[in-house]
């Protein structure tokens, strides 16, 4: 886990961007501990407030020089949409960083980094830090539609190699974020894939990059209590390297793991040889 701060942020900046909204908070204490693939928790209301849990985002890129972190943040209902109204003055409960964040390749490598919508902003970085070490980088970038996308400009700035996808069409080519991946490993001779976003297309890229023989790094999404790993409350199967399957907290191991090793089809369940399940105990008596 990271070693984080808790701090009373202030919003030095609040921008739109597509249908998502950037906050840019001051946490000189938190920001030159941030590495890709960390998450920040934010508190929504004052003491008053009836909304108990923090929300977790992303963090989009942080700096140490300034003192600042950046988060991008979606409309997913009472809670975001009390935090999108924040403005510059306004003070916020951060807590950061947080999490487990991508492994960085030993020396330099070529590194496919697939999206969808908002994830992005969890692998720019990273990009970044990649390209730093000598290695090259490609994108996939998805999103129901052109809306919705996110970070694509950033990724151009990085590489010619971006691959743009929608759902209805109205940007890049048609479909799924997974539709050209494999031909995208292949194009670039991608060593490793590195993927953020919904479990469904997590899940099928990381399926497809082991058929073909490829590392995958994930940062799963699933939805936190505590983001510190005390309640439990977002525990996913995950396989260990003894082989034994346990849960797992997504906010202290994770949110990145190995995409092979994350039992996809059985998130949100109990698989009987889970290790503590009630049919794996019967099955050891």
């Amino acid at each position: 886990m990271a070693n984080p701060v808790q701090s009373d942020a202030e919003v030095l900046a609040s921008t739109a961007e597509g249908t998502y909204r950037r906050l840019v908070l001051r946490a000189p204490e938190a920001a030159p501990r941030v590495a890709p693939g960390h998450f920040a928790t934010l508190a929504v209301g004052g003491p008053g407030s009836s909304l108990l849990l923090r929300r977790a985002f992303h963090i989009d890129r942080a700096d140490p020089a300034a003192g600042t972190i950046e988060l991008v943040l979606a409309d997913h209902g009472a809670g975001t949409r009390e935090l999108r109204r924040a403005r510059a003055g306004d003070r916020l409960a951060l807590i950061a960083p947080l999490g487990t964040p991508f492994p960085l390749p030993e020396g330099p490598v070529s590194a496919l980094l697939v999206a969808e919508e908002y994830g992005a902003a969890a692998l720019l970085t990273l990009a970044e830090e990649i390209r730093r070490a000598g290695g090259q980088v490609g994108f996939i970038l998805g999103a129901a539609g052109a809306d919705r996308l996110y970070g694509v400009e950033r990724a151009r700035a990085l590489t010619q190699d971006v691959l743009v996808v929608t759902a209805d069409g109205s940007a890049g080519l048609p479909g799924r974020v997974t539709g050209p991946l494999a031909q995208a490993i292949a194009a670039i001779d991608a060593r490793v894939v590195y993927t953020a976003g919904p479990a469904a297309p997590a899940a099928e890229t990381a399926r497809i990059a082991q058929e073909l023989g490829v590392r995958c790094w994930t940062a799963v999404e699933t939805p936190m209590a505590c983001g510190t790993g005390i309640c439990m409350g977002c525990v996913l199967p995950v396989v260990g390297a003894d082989g034994v399957s346990r849960f797992t907290r997504c906010c202290t191991d994770g949110p990145v793991f190995d995409g092979a090793r994350v039992r996809w089809s059985e998130l949100g369940s109990v698989p009987p040889d889970l290790e503590g399940a009630p049919a794996a105990e019967v099955a050891a008596r």
